[in-house]
């Protein structure tokens, strides 16, 4: 995977653009690789082979539920890879038939540091975050199938994360679905209704999506807690908490709580971080993916298990990274030769 892009006899190099349809011609074809992806750069990352900062969240005084975040990150090992994503989240745009959310993700070359490649991100983004979460499903669960199937939220990442189940070959009898906006789920369940032949439910309220469901995905945009009660995990499930502040701090402390880096999930307000101001300490988490991955922790099916992944920007490298070779390689993207051309030394 690793490719360097230097600069010789003075000439910068290349920018490569590559939009959303050459992206998702190539995500579409290729999840199972992809989820393997995802896990050699968790590892990688886990090996101590990465720079992950921070992210950094630009905020507007006039639109609280708006917010723009920063992802710079590098990741060694196989992938050698710098860059940044620049997602922006801005709920209202649904009423406006456009998507919450949008990004960009620069790749640079990690000998010159010069950018390779400008690449539309918000596919790569949900890719990774639905990989992420199928890995972490198919680690606490023991296997490719789930009974029933609860889906709180039913947007973008909802759809990627069925698409990665459905091409992975999971076994599914059943899925529950809830979102505020009864129609949106509908929609969904509709979608679905297409592809399996699995009972599809619209659930009336968010407690449905729970129960009797052993794997339960939350994928809203839920600025607080809205999930409150612990005996909605009586029945031990899996939780995938990909929206990160669903639960109460009483429900985070009833489960086993797993999730991809403690000091990056533990903050901006997370369920995670409420919890650690509750408590005081961080003792509630039991680790990290990697740490399930690697053998040094095990899932106790006696408890439920809450997966809360902040979505590290090594992972969209890594995402980005793939993409990147093989549109180049198939001679697709948009190459432009003198982007750099005429800038000051």
């Amino acid at each position: 995977m690793k490719e360097h892009h230097s600069v010789t006899n003075a000439v910068p190099p290349p920018l490569t653009v590559i939009g959303a349809g050459d992206i998702a011609a190539e995500t579409d074809r290729h999840r199972p690789e992809l989820l393997e992806v995802v896990r050699a750069a968790y590892l990688a990352h886990d090996a101590g082979q990465s720079s992950n900062p921070h992210s950094s969240f630009l905020r507007f005084p006039h639109q609280d539920r708006s917010r723009i975040i920063s992802l710079p990150a590098y990741l060694g090992g196989a992938f050698e890879i710098a860059g940044n994503k620049w997602i922006a989240s801005f709920p209202d745009n649904t009423r406006h038939g456009i998507p919450r959310a949008s990004a960009t993700l620069t790749l640079n070359d990690c000998a010159t540091g010069y950018p390779f490649a400008c690449m539309e991100s918000s596919i790569v983004s949900a890719t990774r975050t639905a990989a992420s979460a199928v890995l972490g499903a198919q680690t606490l669960l023991g296997a490719r199938r789930a009974r029933r199937v609860g889906i709180v939220g039913t947007g973008l990442i909802a759809r990627h994360v069925w698409r990665f189940l459905r091409d992975l070959d999971w076994v599914i009898e059943g899925f529950r679905l809830f979102d505020l906006d009864t129609a949106a789920a509908g929609r969904f369940g509709a979608a679905l209704a297409e592809h399996t032949e699995a009972e599809v439910v619209v659930a009336d309220q968010v407690e449905d999506a729970f129960t009797d469901c052993d794997l339960v995905v939350l994928t809203t945009v839920a600025a607080e807690p809205h999930v409150h009660d612990p005996r909605l995990l009586a029945h031990n499930p899996v939780v995938l908490h990909l929206s990160l502040r669903d639960l109460t701090p009483e429900v985070i402390l009833t489960a086993q709580n797993f999730t991809d880096d403690v000091d990056h999930a533990v903050r901006e307000r997370t369920s995670l971080h409420l919890t650690e101001l509750r408590t005081g300490n961080r003792d509630f988490i039991d680790g990290t993916l990697a740490d399930l991955l690697c053998g040094r922790l095990v899932r106790h099916h006696e408890r439920p298990a809450v997966f809360s992944p902040f979505g590290l920007g090594v992972l969209d490298l890594a995402v980005g990274k793939w993409v990147h070779d093989r549109v180049v390689a198939a001679g697709r993207g948009h190459r432009v030769t003198d982007f750099f051309t005429g800038a000051e030394a």
